[in-house]
């Protein structure tokens, strides 16, 4: 029973390591990643999602991928209507705030984005959700559209930070 004890103490909540995501994208997660794909709604157009994520210390850390065309007003269209579903539940519930940002190797166009939106959420009282949405064009012109999310609150403030300098585009 002690060493039980002794080997649960070694095993650290937050245990980072790289996984792709498509071609392009290279992440740290903290912990095993489970993987989905996922049809949406994006003003009433379909489009699917590459999703990985995992939940550690409280929170869940998970990076979604999908197309986002031929054009930069194509992707701009794209990650607009992205971002407006996911904070569409937020802005009914609380507080939404977005703000510029810059991911090393991202598209300019259509340019990166910050959210920090905080709500409650019924019987699990407040709620707290992270987000940043950034692009990238390849060689041919083809964009890929990224959203990385933060749900909860991690009981240590560098895993955000780990999280975020953890997105490296190829």
């Amino acid at each position: 029973m002690a060493v039980l004890a002794l080997l649960a103490a070694c095993n650290p909540v937050f245990n980072w390591r790289d996984v792709p995501l498509g071609d392009g994208l290279l992440m740290l997660l903290p912990c095993k990643p489970d993987r989905a794909q996922r049809e949406v709604d994006l003003s009433g157009q379909a489009a699917s999602l590459d999703m990985a994520g995992c939940t550690a210390g409280d929170a869940t850390f998970a990076v979604a991928r999908m197309e986002g065309g031929n054009s930069p007003a194509e992707a701009r269209r794209r990650l607009e209507a992205w971002r407006m579903a996911a904070r569409a539940p937020w802005r009914a519930r609380g507080q939404v705030q977005e703000s510029p940002t810059r991911v090393p190797r991202a598209a300019e166009t259509p340019p990166a984005i910050d959210l920090v939106a905080e709500g409650e959420t019924g019987a699990a009282g407040p709620q707290q959700a992270r987000m940043r949405w950034f692009a990238q064009v390849d060689a041919a012109g083809r964009y890929t559209l990224y959203q990385a999310t933060v749900l909860g609150h991690p009981p240590d403030a560098q895993a955000l930070e780990t999280f975020w300098e953890g997105l490296r585009l190829r």
